[in-house]
């Protein structure tokens, strides 16, 4: 992944600019990659893009529940289902 300089910022340099990059990003939308030790800890982004991935990742469960669903039904056999009092009775 690409990354411009100017989207990365050092964690103790954050700190000091906290609510100007806060409103930066709310503003431009942009996100802010922050820096610890020179590596990349953390990601900060806009409510919007942070509701758009949410919203991303609960329709990707819900695909892979619908494929799941389509596989077992796909084998389903009503022949071979049992009543639950016969279940109860083997127990």
């Amino acid at each position: 992944m690409l990354l411009e300089t100017n989207q990365m910022i050092p964690v103790t340099k954050l700190q000091k600019e906290l609510t100007k990059r806060i409103r930066e990003i709310s503003e431009t939308g942009e996100t802010l990659y922050i820096l610890k030790n020179n590596n990349m800890e953390a990601v900060m982004l806009s409510f919007d893009e942070y509701e758009y991935l949410h919203n991303l990742e609960e329709m990707f469960e819900q695909m892979e529940i619908k494929t799941m669903l389509e596989e077992r039904l796909s084998t389903f056999n009503a022949d071979s289902n049992k009543a639950w009092d016969e279940i109860r009775e083997e127990v």
